[in-house]
């Protein structure tokens, strides 16, 4: 995909010099299920807050982040690696479901984004926020831009309008111009406002 992508994306002068600088596609190899469980620690988080708790509970876990192990850990030991009540249940509850369903990338082929984004949506503790980012990092959608995140808000707003605030009209129009790839720019994007933050 991000052979295909960069063509387009340098067709945008600012895009073309976030793929000069940064290569947003370094992460672990993680499954979908460890994937949904890092996209639930990372709610309402800053990223460094969200690295070192999700550090804490993979350890806790002996690396082996499985719908099982997360149903069977200890309550306690969770809190204590940095979850809330709140997230601990959001695990558990998506621990449940990916036990009775499939979320892999082959069972959902057939579902089209808005589709996946309404069946994960179905799992207490799973927003919208949430099912794009598995959209774009698990099913490795290519035409995603969850500007429900603010990361890729501040970060267009950085890079296309010095800092000023956009609607996310004018967000969606400045994503126009990358399709099919915004899923593609979107991991640019995050990249480039990590490195500033």
């Amino acid at each position: 995909m991000l052979e295909e992508a960069h063509p387009v994306l340098r067709e945008d002068p600012v895009m073309a010099e976030l793929v000069d600088r940064h290569d947003p596609y370094v992460e672990p190899d993680w499954n979908e299920y460890e994937r949904l469980c890092i996209s639930i620690i990372n709610q309402q988080l800053s990223t460094a807050s969200a690295t070192a708790v999700r550090e804490r509970v993979f350890d806790l876990l002996d690396g082996e982040v499985t719908p099982e192990r997360i149903l069977a850990a200890d309550d306690a030991a969770l809190r204590d690696a940095g979850l809330s009540r709140s997230k601990i249940e959001y695990l558990r509850n998506a621990a449940r479901a990916f036990q009775e369903s499939d979320y892999s990338r082959a069972g959902l082929a057939d579902y089209s984004n808005d589709e996946v984004v309404d069946h994960l949506t179905e799992i207490k503790g799973i927003g919208e926020w949430t099912a794009r980012m598995y959209l774009l990092f698990v099913l490795e959608r290519p035409d995603v831009l969850p500007l429900g995140d603010l990361a890729v808000r501040r970060g267009i707003e950085q890079l296309y309008a010095d800092g000023e605030e956009l609607t996310r009209a004018e967000m969606r129009e400045i994503g126009d111009r990358w399709r099919p790839y915004r899923s593609v720019a979107t991991r640019y994007i995050w990249a480039e406002y990590e490195s500033d933050s």
